[in-house]
C-alpha cells in the first residue's frame, strides 16, 4: 500500500488590521482586547506574528530599553525613534505611541504638535497621555485634531512621586472617586479607550459598567475588556523590579546570558568557528593566491 501523500499545513488565515471601530466591537462582543508594549522592530515582529491586538510603545522603554531610572528623562525624538521601528514590524496591531513627560502639558498646541509628529514622523495610529487635570483639555484637543487619544489613569508613571511612588491608587474612597472622575472625564473628551493601572480589583468593578469605551488593565483585575504587560516583563528580559501585577511567561534573560556564555566559552577554547561555519575556495584558485604571494 502507498503512503498516503504528504499534506502542508494551511497557512494561518490573514487577520484584518484593529481598528478603533474593531476595538470597540470587541468590547461590546465581551471579547477580551490584548495588548503589549514593544519598542524596537525585532519585538514588534514577535507582539505581530503572536497575533496582539494592541502594541503601545510606551515610556517604559525609557527604562526597560534606555537604562534611564525612570520614565521621565526620556525625549519626544527617542520616543519617536523606537515608535517608528516599532510601525516597521507591524502589519495587523493597532498601533498607540506614549507621549512623554513634558511633551504635552504647557498647552493644547503642544499637545497638537507632539501628537501629529507620532502620527506623521512614527506612523502610530494613536497616541496615548496620562492623568486627568488639565489632560482631559489635552486629550480634547488632540482628537478635536483628528488623532485618536488613549487616556491613562491609576498609577501614572510620570508623576509617580507626587501619587507616592509606584504603588496601588485608589485605594481609599476620596482617591477612588478621584480616578473615578479623571476616567469619565476624558472619556468625555473622547478618548477611545483607557488604560486602568494598579488600581483596586473593586473600583474597577465599580467603574466598568460606567464607562462605554474599552478599558485596558495592568493591574487593575479582571474585569476590563483587556489586559497589558510590558514586554521586558512578560518574557522575563528586563532585569529591574517586577510589580506585584506581572505575570512572566517566560525566562528570555537567562536564556540568552546562557547562550551568550556558550558562545564565549567555544570561542576561549577554539571550538568556535567550526570548518561548517567557513567558506572554501577551489584548490587551483587557492595555488594561484599562494604563487603570487611567494612571488613577493
Amino acid at each position: 500500500m502507498s503512503a498516503a501523500p504528504r499534506v502542508s499545513p494551511a497557512p494561518p488565515a490573514r487577520r484584518a488590521r484593529v481598528t478603533l471601530s474593531s476595538l470597540a466591537e470587541k468590547k461590546a462582543l465581551g471579547e477580551p482586547a490584548v495588548m503589549v508594549t514593544a519598542y524596537d522592530y525585532p519585538s514588534a515582529q514577535v507582539a505581530e506574528a503572536a497575533g496582539v491586538d494592541v502594541v503601545l510603545v510606551g515610556d517604559s522603554a525609557a527604562m526597560t530599553v534606555l537604562g534611564y531610572p525612570s520614565t521621565v528623562p526620556v525625549s519626544v525624538d527617542e520616543m519617536l525613534m523606537l515608535a517608528g521601528a516599532a510601525r516597521r514590524g507591524l502589519d495587523t496591531p493597532l498601533l498607540v505611541g506614549d507621549l512623554p513627560f513634558g511633551s504635552y502639558e504647557i498647552s493644547d498646541e503642544q499637545a497638537i504638535a507632539t501628537a501629529q509628529r507620532f502620527v506623521k514622523e512614527a506612523g502610530c495610529d494613536a497616541v496615548k497621555l496620562e492623568r486627568g487635570g488639565t489632560s482631559v483639555d489635552r486629550a480634547r484637543a488632540i482628537v478635536g485634531s483628528g488623532i485618536p487619544v488613549m487616556g491613562h489613569v491609576g498609577l501614572t508613571p510620570q508623576t509617580a512621586t507626587a501619587l507616592g511612588g509606584y504603588r496601588s491608587q485608589g485605594r481609599t474612597a476620596e482617591r477612588g472617586l478621584e480616578v473615578a472622575d479623571d476616567a469619565l472625564a476624558l472619556e468625555e473628551a473622547g478618548c477611545f479607550a483607557l488604560v486602568f493601572e494598579a488600581i483596586p480589583s473593586e473600583l474597577t468593578e465599580l467603574l466598568m459598567p460606567r464607562i462605554r469605551i474599552p478599558v485596558i488593565g495592568i493591574g487593575a483585575g479582571p474585569a476590563v475588556d483587556g489586559q497589558v504587560l510590558v514586554f521586558h516583563d512578560l518574557l522575563g528580559i528586563y532585569d529591574g523590579h517586577a510589580a506585584r501585577f506581572v505575570k512572566r511567561y517566560a525566562d528570555v534573560r537567562t536564556a540568552m546570558i546562557d547562550g551568550v556564555a556558550d558562545y564565549a566559552s567555544d570561542v576561549r577554547e577554539r571550538r568556535y568557528p567550526a570548518p561548517e561555519h567557513g567558506y572554501t575556495m577551489a584548490p587551483d584558485e587557492a595555488d594561484r593566491v599562494r604563487e603570487a604571494l611567494e612571488a613577493v
